[in-house]
This record gives structure tokens, C-alpha cells and sequence, in this order.
């Protein structure tokens, strides 16, 4: 597990990123050549099977030991009321993750996905990021650690997911500080906000953003000014991922914007990343994008909590099963030409 004690070793993680294997992407395409199909017919499941033997060095790779990992935290942002729920309901849902009563809880069975849950620090809320900054460096290297650690050897996948009330507020803000715009570009509904409180809503986040922006100057700046402990927390998850060489799958707007410091300042950081669909958080779009991944699904979710990744956890393991029990030609005694 790699550790982010300083800035710098962050900064240093995030510069040098493993690559796929090539041999094991070469080998399972040969493997694609080779069985009862016609080259290509099953679109993106053989892009998929691809991908997984990259990052997990095998020309069969497997899904045997998926991992959801939701990270929770709380906003000193949400006390302006950018949410339609008071942010002690971030507290909770995680007893509902732990009593086994959410979305993500029934998703990720259906899935036979291993579910974790990490609170960070629920009764201290991140500073208001319209007056100050989210986090101190102590705090948001914390959080890139708790994340980190949520990644270990023998994972097939991990599924970073999210819960914190307010928390569509300091992603928009992220993207918009990461990829330019304002907040009328990004913001959107969340939970469910609309006309005046909508319009609350982006005018603190462009208000956040005239704060900051100058100063986010790294993705660790840009984290620990605008992010929120589950966001960064999730970002510590997709690096140390990166260094295990362990494939992520991405979920929503949150989730993605996670990533999207990381990938102002080195896009490389999207080549482990599958993204699971596309939420109808109308920013989540547009953010995809600019990283350059296209979702599995669209199916207008927008509930977060690595519900959408899960989802699709089902496409990677149609892609993986289609890849490693299909019969050859010679197998199956059908003439390849």
C-alpha cells in the first residue's frame, strides 16, 4: 500500500503511474481472435476483457473478489441548506450501510460485491468552502490515507462510492477549478434543489471558487481547498489502486469528481478507470468528457453511493465471462474462415 504522508509524496504517487501489461493485453487478444465469434461482435465486452487483463496481468483475468468501498463525511458547506437534507442524514445512512437496509447494500449482493464503510471524522463537518478552506494538509492527507488503505492485494476491481450530505456542492466546485467554467457549468440539482435554492446553491459555489481557484495550484490543493474528506478519501483510493495495479470503476458525479484534480494534472491517472454510467447530475457529462472515459450505462440514476458502478460491475462480469468460457474454433471444431 502506498503512503501519502506529505504533499510531496502524494504529488510524487500521482506523477509515477504504472502502466497496463502489455504482454497480458496482447495474449487475450490473441485469445479474442481465436474464439466462436466473428472478430469484434461483441463490441465493448471484448474492450472490456482487454482492460481487465491490463491491469490485472492475466490473459483471463477474473472478478472473483470485487470491492465497494463508500467513503462518508461531512460538509461545513451543507449548513447553508445547498441540500435538500439536513447533513445529520449523513450519519444516518451509514447505519443503514451497516445494518444492510440501503440501495447499496441490496446492489452490491446482486453484484457479489464485498461492501465497505469508512466514516471519516461525521461530527467534525470540512470548513464552509465559500469562507475558508475544506481541510488543513494534515486533514486531507488523513483522508488520501483511509482511502488508500481500502485497497489491498487480491482485489479483482474496487468501486469507490460516496455519502455526504451537500457534497454535489464541492464536486462542482472541483471540476469547475480543474477544468474551467463556473458554477451554472457544473451545478446541478443533487438531492434535488431547484429554483431559488439552486440559484443559493452555484452563487456559493462561484463564491468558493473566486476564494480558491487562484490557489489550487496541485490536486492536493485543489482537494483539500474545495474537496471534502469522502472526496478525497475516494481520490486516495483511485491512486493507491493505480500503484496495485488493481482496475476501478467509477461511479457518478461524485465519484468522478474525485478524480478530476488528479486528472488536471496528470491525465494518465483515467487509464485504470472503467466509468459505470452516467448519472443525471447534468455536470456528470460534461465531466466524463474531459476525462475522456464513456459510461457502460445510462439509466438516470443519481443516487451516489456506488450504486451505478455496481450496476455495471454486471457488464464487466458478462465481458469477463464471455472472454474465459466461450470455446475456441479448434475447441469447438468450427471452422474459423
Amino acid at each position: 500500500m502506498i503512503r501519502l504522508d506529505t504533499p510531496a509524496a502524494f504529488a510524487a504517487a500521482l506523477a509515477d503511474l504504472p502502466g497496463p501489461d502489455a504482454r497480458a493485453v496482447a495474449a487475450a487478444r490473441d485469445r479474442q481472435a481465436q474464439l466462436t465469434k466473428p472478430a469484434g461482435s461483441l463490441g465493448r465486452l471484448e474492450d472490456i476483457a482487454l482492460f481487465l487483463a491490463g491491469w490485472q496481468g492475466h490473459d483471463r483475468p477474473r472478478l472473483d473478489r470485487g470491492r465497494v468501498a463508500i467513503f462518508a463525511g461531512n460538509h461545513g458547506i451543507a449548513a447553508r441548506g445547498v441540500s435538500a437534507f439536513p447533513p445529520e442524514v449523513t450519519a444516518q445512512m451509514v447505519g443503514n450501510f451497516d445494518a444492510g437496509g440501503a440501495a447499496i447494500n441490496a446492489l452490491a449482493r446482486a453484484a457479489g460485491l464485498e461492501l465497505r464503510v469508512v466514516a471519516i471524522d461525521l461530527d467534525r463537518p470540512t470548513g464552509d468552502i465559500a469562507e475558508t478552506v475544506a481541510m488543513s494538509e494534515a486533514e486531507c492527507l488523513d483522508a488520501l490515507n483511509l482511502g488508500a488503505a481500502s485497497v489491498e492485494a487480491g482485489l479483482d476491481l474496487i468501486l469507490p462510492g460516496e455519502m455526504g450530505i451537500g457534497n454535489s456542492t464541492p464536486a462542482a466546485a472541483l471540476c469547475a477549478a480543474s477544468f474551467g467554467g463556473n458554477a451554472g457549468d457544473w451545478a446541478g440539482p443533487g438531492t434535488g434543489v431547484a429554483g431559488e435554492a439552486l440559484a443559493a446553491k452555484r452563487a456559493l459555489i462561484d463564491r468558493a471558487l473566486d476564494r480558491h481557484r487562484g490557489d489550487c495550484v496541485s490536486a492536493f490543493e485543489g482537494l483539500r481547498r474545495l474537496g471534502g474528506r469522502e472526496i478525497a478519501a475516494m481520490a486516495g483510493a483511485m491512486l493507491a489502486a493505480r500503484h496495485a495495479r488493481v482496475p476501478v470503476l467509477l461511479d457518478g458525479f461524485i465519484a468522478s469528481a474525485a478524480l478530476a484534480p488528479l486528472a488536471r494534472w496528470q491525465p494518465r491517472i483515467v487509464d485504470h478507470c472503467l466509468a459505470g454510467h452516467v448519472s443525471a447530475e447534468p455536470g456528470h457529462q460534461r465531466l466524463l468528457r474531459h476525462l475522456g472515459l464513456e459510461p457502460l450505462l445510462a439509466l438516470g440514476l443519481r443516487l451516489g453511493e456506488g450504486s451505478g458502478a455496481a450496476v455495471a460491475a454486471g457488464i464487466v462480469r458478462a465481458a469477463l465471462a464471455a472472454h474465459d468460457e466461450m470455446a475456441t474454433f479448434a475447441e469447438a471444431g468450427v471452422a474459423s474462415e
